[in-house]
């Protein structure tokens, strides 16, 4: 099990976020830190995974929905055209230890890979 972390205290409602997206397993919620004109946060509401590999393998289904989350909150926020990233460690760029994704939208270019 991950340690607790500061998405662990956004899903018990410990840390209030504007919420975006809400499903029986998800959550969204816009990144503190945008590098992008969007830059929203879909995380599993499950603290057991640090990382996207983890949970691909206990729960793809839950991953799935994640992704599902992400396309529909493009559609909203961005015309649909999104970039979706998972950093997976900390020389990766992971800051946080609760797998998460970074939905990113809005005149980016090709280069421009950063998130956290």
């Amino acid at each position: 099990m991950a340690a607790e972390t500061v998405f662990a205290k956004i899903v018990s409602g410990e840390i209030p976020v504007e919420i975006l997206a809400e499903t029986e397993r998800v959550l969204a919620f816009p990144d503190i830190s945008p590098q992008a004109p969007v830059h929203i946060l879909v995380i599993p509401k499950s603290t057991a995974y640090e990382n996207v590999a983890e949970l691909a393998a206990a729960e793809p289904d839950t991953l799935a929905e994640m992704v599902s989350v992400a396309q529909s909150l493009a559609e909203e926020h961005a015309n649909g055209e999104f970039r979706l990233i998972f950093n997976s460690g900390a020389t990766a760029g992971q800051t946080v230890f609760h797998v998460h994704a970074h939905l990113l939208a809005g005149n980016l270019e090709e280069r421009s890979l950063g998130a956290s």
